[in-house]
């Protein structure tokens, strides 16, 4: 199967891909839950960077998975402290890092519904190193409050807890989140910071000077257009088609 050249332009899947990767950083194992392309092609990548380490879990897919009894196995594996890095996201955000999956309004009678909770709240407590990741960066989305706390970004001083957020990558920057606040870290190319500010609901740090988020380095978009992109092709195949044209002749070198 054929993939983009390294010629191609950065695209920006590629680009949130790459600074999630760098978040990874060199841990021992990153699970992926469904629906989740983009952070699965970032674990995919520093996989490959690091040769083999972290392990990787993608529960959408059959070969890079070795859970044989789906969540139940994530949460006990999660719970013996043997995940590392998970990813969440929600409906809505706040800037508590506190994140929604269940509802917009009244809670009896709610003006959006969304899929639920699942084991966010579980993870968000037991995975050291959780990545907070919304493709939408706007004033709906990320918010002053939410309307439901499906999972909180903190705990009170008395309550043990090993996991929680330590980022929120966007469509538009990356914010890093650190006792209980977020501080913008870097805008995207094509994005300012005044366009952040807009588009986002609640406060947050930032320097004097925000810098801009570094593009892929061509080493890690070979490693993405290449063997990143043919192992994407078993669990996302229209992702893999459409963001790096694997199977298309289009892209062929």
């Amino acid at each position: 199967m054929n993939a983009a050249p390294l010629n191609q332009p950065v695209r920006d899947e590629e680009l949130l891909a790459d600074v999630i990767a760098r978040l990874i950083g060199d841990v021992r194992h990153v699970a992926v839950g469904n629906a989740s392309p983009i952070p699965a092609t970032a674990a995919l990548l520093a996989r490959a960077r690091g040769h083999g380490r972290p392990y990787v879990s993608l529960l959408q897919s059959r070969k890079h998975n070795f859970f044989t009894d789906g969540a139940r196995e994530l949460f006990d594996c999660a719970g013996q402290g043997r995940i590392d890095v998970f990813f969440l996201s929600g409906g809505q955000i706040d800037e508590a890092g506190n994140i929604n999956l269940v509802e917009i309004g009244d809670h009896d009678h709610p003006k959006v519904r969304f899929p639920g909770s699942f084991g966010s709240a579980y993870l968000y407590y037991v995975v050291p190193k959780v990545i907070l990741f919304r493709t939408e960066h706007s004033r709906r989305t990320l918010v002053p409050k939410v309307d439901f706390i499906s999972a909180p970004g903190a705990s009170e001083p008395n309550v043990f807890r090993t996991g929680g957020p330590i980022a929120l990558i966007t469509n538009r920057c990356l914010f890093s989140f650190k006792d209980g606040r977020f501080r913008l870290d870097s805008v995207h190319p094509g994005h300012t910071v005044e366009e952040v500010i807009e588009h986002t609901g609640f406060d947050f740090d930032r320097p004097k000077d925000v810098p801009e988020t570094p593009a892929p380095s061509p080493e890690s978009l070979a490693l993405m257009r290449g063997t990143v992109a043919q192992e994407l092709a078993e669990v996302y195949p229209q992702f893999a088609r459409q963001v790096f044209g694997v199977g298309e002749r289009a892209f062929a070198k």
